[in-house]
C-alpha cells in the first residue's frame, strides 16, 4: 500500500473559529471542572470551572484591546507551560490575535529572530530574566511596543487595564475570524536552520481536534478524563493537547517544573499523558535502577520480560496463555503497580510523538497497563496525523490516518501527508512554501512505510540519511533511538557519510549514570571519569552490540567515541523541543569523527 487515508466524521462550521469551540465547552456544563491549577501561594490542586475560566478569558482579552491589541495583531507568550499559557492563548483568540509561542529557554539571538520575523507587539514573558534577555535585542525590535511578565503582575495589569472595554467589544471580535484564517504563528525547531514560521488555521486546531475526540473517545472525551500538560506549550503537541481537552471534555493542568513532575503526577492523578519517548525511557531505566538499589533487580527484569510477553500475547489470535496470566498477575503486585503509582496511579494511556518510542519499550508499558498509542506528526501537521488506538493497535507503528487526514509514500520512501491538519504555509517564506509541497501534498522529510492495512512505520529522516563510501544507504535513526533507550547513554549521532564504515559520537547521560554505578556497585563517577571507565565502555559496547542486532551488517555500527559533553538546550546542540541539531555537532565534532577513521598510527 503506497496511500491511505480516513474520511472526517465531524465536519466544523466554516464560519466559525477556535473560541466557538471554547463557547460550546462552557454552554454544555459551565459549572463542571475545566482546569485544575495551583495556587501562587503553593498547596493543592485548585479547581476552576469552565465558566470560570471563560470570565477569565473575557477579562484578559479586555485587557489585550485595552493595550491596543488589534485583530491580527501578533501577541507572544514566552513562559513555562502554567495555567497563565493557556489563559493568554484563548484570550489571544478572543480579541482576535495571533498568538505567536517562544520557547522559555530560548536565546536572545532566537528571541530576536521569532519577534522581527513575526511583528509581535506585545508580548508578555514570564520571569524577569526572560524580560532581561529581550532587553538585549529590544532596540533591533521596532514593531515590539510593550513587555508585560507574568512574575510582575501581568494577568493582574491586564484585567485592570481592561475593566473599561465593553463585553461587545469582545463577542465582536470573536466573531472575526473563520476556519481558514491563521490561529497562531509555530516557529518550527531549526534542527537544519533558521527556525520557520508556520501559519496554522483555526481549521487545522479545531477540525482535527473535534475528530481526534470522535477516533479515541476511550481516552480523550472518557468521562472522569485528566491530563498532566508538562511538555512545553510552544510545542505544537502541547498546544494542540490545550484545545483537544476543551473538545473532549476533560480536565488540564499544568505542571511547569520536570523536578516537581513526579509529586505532580502523584496529586494530580491523571487518567492519560501525553508526552515525548526520552520521558517513558528514563522513567523505565529509573525504575530498573529503583529495583536495583532495593535488591530487586532480577525480579525487576523478570516481570518486564513478563509485560513485554504478555503485551505479544495480546497481539496473538488465543491471547496470553494459562501460565503467563499467573505470572502477570504476580508481576503485577510485585512490580507493575509502582511503576504505574509513579505516573500517578489513574494513568491507562500514554500518547508517545516527537520521535520513535521503540517496540520493546511499547510492549513493556502496555504489558504493565499503562498503553502507549504511539503517534506521528509534525509542527506543519498541527503534531497529529497518525496514531494507535486503543482498540487497533500496532506496537512500533505510529497508527493509522485519524479521520480527515491521507499519507502515501512517495517513490523515494518519504511520506506525503493532505488533509484539514496541514498547515497554511511559512510566514513571510513563500519559496520555502512552495518547496514544501508537491500537487497539493505537504512533503515531510520523514522516510516511512504503509503496511496492507493503513498502519504507519517511519523508518528515518530523509536528509539524515547516509550513504556509505560503498553506496550502502544507512538510516540512522533505528540505531541510535536503540542506543539512547540505554540508562547510560544520552544522545547518540551516527555518522558515516562518504566513509569506509558507520560509527557514532555517544554523549553520556549525567541523571542515569549514577543509578548505574549504584546499580552495577561501583563507586559514583562524574561523565568526565565514566568515559575511560573499563565496565562503562564494557556496557556501552553490549549497547552497540544490540543495536546494531537491528540492522544489516553494512549497516552496524564499527566504531564509537564517547564525549565528555552531553547536548543540551543550552549548549545549543538541543533545540528547545530536544531535537540534536546534527549539522551543528558534525561541524564541531568533525575532528573528532576524523579520528573515528584515522589508521591506527595516527589517531591521538
Amino acid at each position: 500500500m503506497d496511500e491511505s487515508s480516513a474520511p472526517r466524521v465531524i465536519d466544523v462550521d466554516p464560519a466559525t473559529n477556535l473560541t466557538d469551540l471554547l463557547a460550546a465547552r462552557v454552554a454544555a456544563d459551565p459549572g463542571a471542572t475545566m482546569i485544575e491549577r495551583r495556587p501562587a501561594g503553593g498547596g493543592g490542586w485548585v479547581p476552576v470551572t469552565a465558566q470560570e475560566f471563560e470570565d477569565d478569558v473575557v477579562a484578559v482579552a479586555k485587557g489585550l484591546v485595552a493595550h491596543g491589541v488589534e485583530p491580527g495583531t501578533m501577541v507572544g507568550i514566552m513562559s513555562r507551560t502554567r495555567y497563565e499559557w493557556t489563559l493568554l492563548d484563548w484570550a489571544a483568540w478572543s480579541a482576535g490575535a495571533v498568538p505567536v509561542p517562544i520557547y522559555e529557554t530560548s536565546s536572545a539571538e532566537q528571541v530576536r529572530w521569532i519577534l522581527s520575523d513575526s511583528g509581535v507587539g506585545l508580548l508578555v514573558v514570564e520571569t524577569a530574566q526572560h524580560a532581561a534577555t529581550v532587553d538585549e535585542v529590544r532596540a533591533e525590535l521596532p514593531a515590539l511596543t510593550q513587555v508585560l511578565t507574568l512574575d510582575d503582575g501581568a494577568v493582574q495589569e491586564l484585567v485592570s487595564a481592561g475593566a473599561d472595554v465593553p463585553d461587545e467589544e469582545i463577542r465582536r471580535r470573536r466573531g472575526l475570524a473563520d476556519l481558514d484564517d491563521v490561529a497562531t504563528l509555530i516557529y518550527t525547531s531549526g534542527t537544519t536552520g533558521t527556525p520557520k514560521g508556520a501559519r496554522m488555521t483555526h481549521r487545522n486546531f479545531y477540525s482535527l481536534a473535534v475528530n481526534a475526540v470522535e477516533a479515541v473517545p476511550e481516552v480523550f472525551s472518557e468521562p472522569g478524563g485528566r491530563t498532566l500538560l508538562f511538555m512545553p506549550l510552544a510545542h505544537v503537541f502541547a498546544r494542540f493537547i490545550g484545545v483537544l481537552v476543551v473538545a473532549g471534555g476533560t480536565v488540564l493542568a499544568h505542571s511547569p517544573d520536570t523536578k516537581q513532575l513526579l509529586d505532580d503526577l502523584a496529586s494530580f492523578r491523571p487518567t492519560y499523558i501525553l508526552s515525548v519517548p526520552r520521558v517513558f525511557e528514563k522513567v523505565y531505566n529509573s525504575s530498573e535502577q529503583k529495583a536495583s538499589a532495593e535488591g530487586h533487580l532480577k525480579i525487576f527484569h523478570w516481570a518486564s520480560a513478563t509485560a513485554i510477553a504478555w503485551s505479544r500475547a495480546l497481539d496473538t489470535p488465543r491471547g496470553p496463555g494459562p501460565w503467563l496470566r499467573l505470572q502477570h498477575a504476580l508481576a503485577d503486585r510485585l512490580v507493575y503497580r509502582k511503576l504505574r503509582a509513579a505516573l500517578g496511579g489513574n494513568t491507562r494511556w500514554a500518547v508517545s510523538g516527537g520521535g520513535p518510542l521503540g517496540e520493546r519499550l511499547g510492549h513493556f508499558y502496555r504489558g504493565n497497563g499503562v498503553t502507549i498509542l504511539e503517534g506521528y506528526g509534525l509542527t506543519e501537521t498541527t503534531a497529529p496525523t497518525s496514531v494507535n488506538r486503543p482498540t487497533a493497535i500496532r506496537v512500533g507503528s505510529v497508527g493509522k490516518q485519524l479521520p480527515g487526514c491521507a499519507v502515501r509514500i512517495d517513490a523515494d520512501g518519504e511520506i506525503l501527508v493532505k488533509g484539514h491538519h496541514v498547515f497554511a504555509g511559512y510566514h513571510n517564506n513563500p519559496a520555502e512554501t512552495e518547496h514544501a509541497f508537491s500537487d497539493g501534498w505537504f512533503r515531510s522529510g520523514d522516510l516511512g512505510a504503509l503496511d496492507d492495512e493503513g498502519y504507519l512505520t517511519i523508518t528515518g529522516r530523509k536528509k539524515e540519511i547516509i550513504v556509505t563510501a560503498g553506496g550502502k544507504n544507512v538510516a540512522p535513526a533505528i540505531l541510535e533511538d536503540r542506543l539512547r533507550a540505554h540508562a547510560l547513554i544520552s544522545q547518540c549521532i551516527v555518522v558515516g557519510d562518504q566513509k569506509p564504515f558507520i560509527a557514532a559520537l555517544v554523549t553520556l547521560d549525567p541523571e542515569g549514570l549514577p543509578g548505574w554505578c549504584s546499580m552495577h556497585g561501583k563507586p559514583a563517577l562524574g561523565v568526565a571519569e565514566a568515559v575511560d571507565d573499563p565496565d562503562v565502555r564494557r556496557a556501552l559496547d553490549e549497547a552497540v552490540e544490540r543495536a546494531n542486532a537491528a540492522v544489516s551488517r553494512a549497516e552496524s555500527i564499527r566504531k564509537y567515541s564517547v564525549l565528555d559533553t552531553d547536548f543540551t538546550v543550552e549548549n545549543d546542540y538541543l533545540t528547545p523541543s530536544l531535537k540534536v541539531k546534527r549539522n551543528v555537532v558534525l561541524k564541531d565534532y568533525a575532528a573528532e569523527i576524523e579520528k573515528l577513521y584515522a589508521p591506527r598510527e595516527d589517531r591521538g
